[in-house]
């Protein structure tokens, strides 16, 4: 499910994890070759990315309840 992005934390380990409308945290690395966004290392670049959307896991893992009918 896409979420936008609302902000943006430090874990404990110094890596940027992006906070979701949801709720949810997904870590936004910069890690090259394998994953490029130096655009996390800068606060500029943070803000720059507010309200773009993430796909997150969590939500998509999530079970909907069951809601039965009124009849």
């Amino acid at each position: 499910m896409q979420q936008p992005i609302v902000g943006f934390h430090l874990d404990e380990y110094g890596d940027w994890v992006a906070d979701l409308h949801c709720g949810h945290g997904q870590h936004v690395r910069h890690q090259p070759p394998m994953t490029n966004r130096p655009w996390v290392l800068t606060e500029a670049g943070r803000s720059q990315h507010l309200g773009e959307t993430l796909n997150c896991k969590k939500c998509d893992e999530a079970e909907v309840p069951s809601v039965t009918p009124l009849d």
